[in-house]
């Protein structure tokens, strides 16, 4: 009697302990390369400079967006409406602050629009 008191709660201990350490080993897989050096957010090899340089506008001003839980609609940023650089190079600077835009929603807030709100 006083041997069975002891060993179901044993038995279910050491059952609990071996499930711990058989997830423990599981592995999620190598880590990505860490930002800035081939990550989601380094522009395209094949961007050119002022490409580049919307790409990585196009990340702050999602973040910025994200921030203040705005819906993700790169048209609704200034910096991509009314660039700041000439003229002539205009059009690249959109074409890279749109792919910049779109990779970081899709890296950063990945779950899609915020849901609508409630007033």
């Amino acid at each position: 009697m006083r041997f069975t008191r002891f060993a179901a709660p044993l038995l279910a201990l050491a059952l609990i302990g071996t499930t711990g350490a058989l997830t423990a080993q599981q592995g999620y897989g190598p880590p990505g390369p860490p930002p800035g050096q081939g990550g989601w957010d380094a522009p395209p090899g094949e961007f050119r400079q002022y490409q580049r340089i919307g790409f990585q506008d196009g990340i702050n001003g999602a973040h910025k967006d994200m921030e203040n839980h705005r819906r993700p609609n790169v048209n609704n940023r200034d910096e991509f409406r009314h660039p700041s650089v000439p003229r002539e190079v205009r059009d690249d600077y959109r074409v890279g602050f749109r792919r910049g835009y779109d990779a970081a929603w899709q890296h950063g807030g990945g779950f899609g629009p915020p849901p609508p709100r409630p007033y």
